[in-house]
């Protein structure tokens, strides 16, 4: 059975009718307009399908839906919505093979990352779940007497996504799942790389608003270029933006945002390093490293791009690390005996052949059978300076630099000495050199974590990090707090109203 039969038979599966599935005819429109997304895998360079761009006139649509939506959605009870969310959840578990494979096959990451990626929406799910009984407020002590104060949360209206490529699905739902138990509804920009599994997550969504008889509104997709996200993030009705993607991108989001006096939550660009200590234990280490550097073909905002190795066990490491490259399985990511798939497409294919320093594992772009799509590249390790301009910038590609330190406080600096603060790590068995990484004096990313990668977070704490990272946080702890306005409440029961710092007004 084909590779292209089988996924036809997915994307019927999740929703989607393709028409002579993989030829220029492609899926059925999904707006009214003429233009239209390819969407070619990077597997193998067959178009999937085409989805029409939304028009301006389908976007003021959308837009009209989802006003009329929140008027509904905000005034059904919070445990009521986390039911609804709950179901949700259960309907991603139901279509989790198929989606996870689409997701592989249109993104290209592996099979064992699609799956774990909508195992992260099916997880955010049961935590928003328990979330909607918890959006706590606050009750204070007023100064006047027989008066009483507290503060609440109210939904904040609609909720802009704007998604990358890389994870096509599952920061959508960080979002998603968190904005609908507060009482708001969404409207989703995805990647106009990766348009079906955001078109399948939409269907999966319906069927579950239609069963309960809620409006569809509540969610909604737009698909296009840049140009649609212009429209969403210019958009004085929606009060909050989140968006994923690269620096550039993130200083124009909120920059426009901004001068309409909206929010944004960023979840930008990330250059994240690991500190290797001479106190560390190589055994967990490695494999963390490795992991961290090639997961997703080094296309997460998460990916090791920086190594900083004690000097004591410089060389040593260096060695076994080039070991484990030769032993890295790199092809068809549906294929799950290997460990690396391809890049997105061509553009960052070229980002490869940018790299510098002392290649230890050259890079190589491989041909020939599996590798027709022309965008699998070896993954490589460079070995440089630390203040070489090179390891300043994120390259969204599996390129691993490394270098040396003499002392923790070196390494500190090394790690800090970059404008991205998203994610890092130090492996380390000495306790002093691990509460120092997590002090104040310590790391100043946004993500912090000892004996593990930088990749891999969980939904439970918030995600996001600092400097030109963006600031934002999404998922768990208390990111909820980003979808919601905050309202102080006062009230009199007593029959005198005393002023404020004893102020006296006779009428």
């Amino acid at each position: 059975m084909s590779r292209h039969f089988i996924m036809q038979s997915i994307l019927e599966k999740l929703g989607i009718q393709s028409v002579n599935f993989g030829t220029s005819t492609g899926l059925q429109a999904w707006a009214s307009g003429y233009k239209y997304l390819s969407s070619y895998s990077p597997v193998d360079s067959q178009l999937i399908a085409k989805v029409s761009e939304s028009t301006h006139q389908d976007y003021q649509q959308v837009m009209a839906t989802a006003q009329t939506a929140f008027k509904t959605w905000r005034n059904i009870p919070a445990p009521r919505r986390g039911e609804i969310v709950r179901q949700i959840g259960m309907a991603f578990r139901e279509y989790k093979a198929e989606l996870g494979k689409l997701v592989s096959y249109e993104m290209g990451k592996s099979l064992q990352e699609g799956l774990g990626e909508v195992q992260e929406i099916i997880d955010i799910c049961d935590f928003a779940v328990g979330l909607s009984r918890q959006l706590y407020g606050l009750t204070m002590h007023s100064e006047r007497p027989e008066h009483r104060m507290y503060e609440q949360y109210h939904p904040l209206g609609i909720v802009g996504i704007i998604s990358a490529f890389n994870f096509p699905v599952a920061v959508w739902s960080w979002n998603a799942m968190i904005a609908w138990v507060c009482g708001d509804v969404c409207i989703w920009k995805p990647s106009e790389k990766t348009p079906l599994t955001a078109i399948a997550c939409q269907n999966i969504i319906a069927s579950v608003l239609k069963e309960n008889q809620i409006p569809e509104g509540v969610s909604n997709i737009i698909t296009g270029d840049y140009q649609v996200g212009e429209w969403l993030t210019a958009d004085t009705r929606v009060p909050l933006i989140s968006a994923t993607g690269s620096t550039r991108m993130g200083k124009i989001v909120g920059a426009t945002v901004a001068a309409r006096m909206g929010k944004s939550l960023l979840e930008l660009g990330g250059n994240n390093a690991i500190i290797i200590t001479e106190n560390a234990d190589l055994t967990i280490a490695i494999p963390a490293v490795v992991f961290g550097a090639v997961g997703t073909a080094g296309q997460r905002c998460t990916s090791t791009r920086r190594l900083i190795i004690h000097e004591s066990i410089y060389e040593s490491l260096k060695e076994r690390l080039v070991k484990a490259y030769q032993q890295l399985r790199i092809g068809n990511p549906l294929d799950e005996n290997n460990h690396v798939g391809p890049l997105i497409d061509q553009k960052a294919v070229e980002a490869v052949a940018k790299e510098g320093g002392k290649m230890l594992v050259e890079a190589a772009l491989l041909s020939g059978d599996g590798y027709e799509s022309g965008c699998y590249v070896k993954p490589c390790i460079a070995e440089v300076e630390p203040h070489f301009s090179i390891v300043k910038h994120e390259t969204f590609a599996p390129i691993l630099y490394i270098m040396k330190y003499s002392n923790i406080e070196e390494a500190l600096e090394i790690q800090n000495d970059v404008p991205q603060g998203l994610s890092s790590s130090i492996f380390t068995l000495n306790m002093r050199e691990a509460e120092l990484f997590l002090s104040a004096n310590g790391s100043d990313c946004g993500i912090a974590n000892v004996n593990i990668g930088t990749s891999g977070a969980e939904i439970g704490g918030a995600f996001g990090g600092e400097k030109e990272t963006g600031g934002g946080r999404e998922s768990g702890s208390d990111a909820w707090k980003a979808y919601m306005r905050r309202q102080t409440n006062t009230i009199n029961y007593g029959k005198q109203l005393p002023l404020a710092q004893g102020i006296t007004f006779n009428i």
